[in-house]
């Protein structure tokens, strides 16, 4: 017989292996390395990838246009400074030199001149009484549009640059010249053919040229009439220049008695090219002259060179003898408020 303690050791023995439960192995499977699994994208992440402004280059490129941009704007804010101070110091120069005119011209008036007898002079029309009421109508009317024709609106506020000594406005101006260009059309025969230009087409003309122009003229042959009137602008002064086609004459007006031989370069150098561009063929300027006229009215102030130019313009349409002086200045003004307001001119 065996040993109890040995009996007990064998019992716990089989007792043990009796309870472990038996582990089948489970089958083996090819191992699948990491570099061999598919990579899934994402489609919003592809179309992303195809905007441009996902680009890592699409920054600096953005910066790089702006920066441009922003360079370009400041180099046309300096030289507009530029160009402003330019004019700014033109206008003081030609300031300088109306004060001294007028200096000179008030000069002249202390001077005891001998008498001499009076030009024939055709008489002006009487302002009648209807007429002053007409006139008074529109300098008190309340801002509302006075009269609309030729393309331009005239105001209250037009019509008060002709009061007083106040400097005419471009719009007075330029409703003035059609008012003369509309005489010679529906009065044909008794007036020469003439055109004028607008008072932006002298400064447009001298700041670019004839290339700068070019298309004011589009449906205008210039040359097929006899008077072209060219009202010229300077900053603080009015003048008038015109181009006489059938006397073959550019002559240049001026009621303080300046010598703008650059407006008369000007203007012939735009003849030729305007020639050229509208007949194919140069013009010859051989036989044209280029007059600075000085036998002519001057103003006594600093106030009526607009009214001169007008007058000017008005007297040299119908060919007459300019013989008006400064002191018609007052009966002009009130007359051309009433002519603008009915849109008819006064004759003579």
């Amino acid at each position: 017989l065996s040993p109890p303690s040995q009996s007990r050791a064998s019992s716990r023995s089989l007792l043990t292996s009796s309870r472990t439960p038996t582990v089948k192995s489970s089958p083996s499977f090819p191992q699948v390395t990491k570099s061999r699994m598919p990579v899934m994208k994402n489609s919003l992440e592809q179309q992303l990838a195809c905007e441009e402004v996902y680009s890592p280059k699409y920054l600096a490129k953005l910066m790089d246009k702006y920066w441009t941009e922003a360079s370009e704007r400041e180099k046309q804010i300096q030289r507009e400074e530029e160009k402003k101070l330019k004019c700014e110091k033109e206008t003081e120069e030609l300031y300088e030199t109306i004060e001294q005119r007028l200096n000179s011209q008030l000069k002249i008036t202390q001077v005891a001149l001998p008498e001499v007898e009076p030009e024939d002079e055709t008489e002006m029309p009487e302002l009648t009484e209807e007429m002053m009421a007409v006139i008074r109508r529109a300098e008190r009317s309340r801002g509302e549009v006075l009269v609309n024709a030729h393309k331009i609106q005239i105001t209250v506020n037009d019509i008060g640059t002709l009061r007083g000594l106040n400097w005419l406005n471009d719009e007075i101006i330029n409703f003035y010249m059609q008012m003369i260009v509309t005489r010679s059309v529906t009065e044909t025969g008794q007036f020469c053919s003439v055109y004028a230009f607008t008072t932006f087409f002298y400064p447009k003309l001298k700041e670019g040229g004839h290339a700068t122009v070019k298309r004011w003229t589009k449906k205008v042959d210039i040359f097929s009439h006899s008077l072209i009137l060219v009202p010229v602008h300077l900053g603080m002064h009015w003048c008038l220049a015109t181009i006489d086609m059938a006397s073959k004459v550019i002559t240049y007006y001026d009621s303080m008695g300046g010598n703008n031989t650059n407006c008369l370069k000007c203007l012939a150098d735009y003849l030729k090219e305007e020639h050229l561009a509208k007949k194919g063929t140069p013009l010859d300027l051989a036989n044209w002259s280029q007059v600075i006229a000085k036998q002519i009215p001057q103003q006594m102030n600093g106030s009526d060179c607009g009214m001169f130019a007008c007058k000017f313009a008005e007297y040299l349409s119908r060919r007459a003898k300019i013989t008006f002086s400064q002191q018609d200045m007052p009966y002009f003004r009130r007359r051309m408020i009433y002519e603008i307001v009915k849109n008819t001119l006064l004759h003579p």
